[in-house]
């Protein structure tokens, strides 16, 4: 029996992954770096810190462990201006029909992000009361496809891994799901998350039954 669900933040909740791409931009002109939109999909679901080194491997360019803390802490800078406007007109279709259905059965709801600004978005997008727990990247010490994440999110739920799904957009959380023992419902508009479980555009029309129908 399913008993909780497990949400990713960036795509899955509301998308940021744009104003990740121009942050991320911005910071690759940094090291003389053009940082393309399939650059870009690599760094889905990885942390900041990750995400700053595959930019500086794929520039060949070196930096001092000093350099690269300025260089984190302008890109969420610049990130976080980006985001100030957010508010639930940007929450994804389906979200909240979804997680009042799921709630209303007892089903109870996490966050599972590497985004260190969860709690900060979800204050924006006004759901953090929507959610039993948040677990984010300032609480965890690897990052998908690591399951740290999920895990200590089932812990806080009080619940069994096998007992929870997650909600997840990107390859590395699938795999981090599936490394936790549970299964994942899979985000996306273009393609397939292969070690996906089930894959759905977006979570319109889904309720209660539907988890417990696929996933149990």
């Amino acid at each position: 029996m399913i008993r909780g669900v497990i949400f990713d933040l960036d795509g899955v909740i509301t998308d940021t992954a744009v104003y990740h791409y121009q942050s991320w931009r911005r910071i690759a002109t940094e090291v003389n770096f053009d940082l393309t939109e399939e650059h870009n999909e690599q760094l889905k679901g990885v942390s900041r810190a990750e995400s700053l080194d595959r930019i500086l491997g794929w520039a060949n360019a070196l930096r001092t462990e000093e350099e690269k803390a300025k260089l984190l802490v302008q890109k969420n800078e610049h990130y976080l201006t980006l985001i100030e406007s957010l508010n639930d007109k940007d929450i994804l279709p389906g979200i909240v029909a979804f997680l009042e259905n799921i709630r209303s059965a007892g089903i109870k709801t996490a966050v599972g992000s590497s985004s260190k600004n969860a709690h900060f978005i979800l204050n924006k997008l006004r759901l953090i009361d929507s959610f039993d727990a948040v677990v984010d990247g300032n609480m965890v010490k690897q990052t998908k496809p690591d399951p740290e994440v999920f895990i200590l999110a089932a812990q806080l739920l009080g619940l069994q891994q096998q007992e929870c799904i997650v909600v997840e957009d990107a390859e590395a959380g699938v795999l981090a799901a599936k490394a936790a023992g549970m299964k994942v419902l899979g985000i996306t508009a273009h393609g397939q998350l292969h070690q996906a479980d089930l894959c759905t555009h977006n979570l319109l029309e889904k309720d209660a039954q539907f988890i417990q129908q696929f996933f149990s």
